[in-house]
């Protein structure tokens, strides 16, 4: 069980190195975040299967954290964006009343 646990991991782990092409690729801040997010949920379920497979609870511990600040992560993104989209309107207005 613990060999299928493993390979499984290791597939997980492939598929968010491909995913990291995507966030060197990504055309605009949505879908670089979202491939962000695809990157912590797979190295989470990652990190879930190899602690499965090797029995080591540390490694649930270090999921659940990289759980707590990839949710951080994806608020920060969110007001980060917001700010810039507000500086990029108030720009905009400012040229305009010009």
């Amino acid at each position: 069980m613990a060999d299928f646990l493993l390979s499984a991991a290791a597939f997980v782990v492939l598929m968010v190195a491909v995913g990291l092409v995507r966030v060197a690729r990504g055309p605009g801040r949505a879908e670089r975040m979202m491939a962000a997010q695809l990157l912590g949920t797979g190295a989470i379920g990652a990190l879930l299967l190899f602690g499965a497979a090797s029995g080591d609870r540390a490694m649930f511990d270090v999921a659940l954290t990289l759980a707590l600040l990839s949710a951080f992560a994806s608020i920060a993104f969110v007001k980060f964006a917001l700010r810039q989209d507000q500086k990029v309107a108030d720009d905009d207005a400012t040229e305009g009343a010009r």
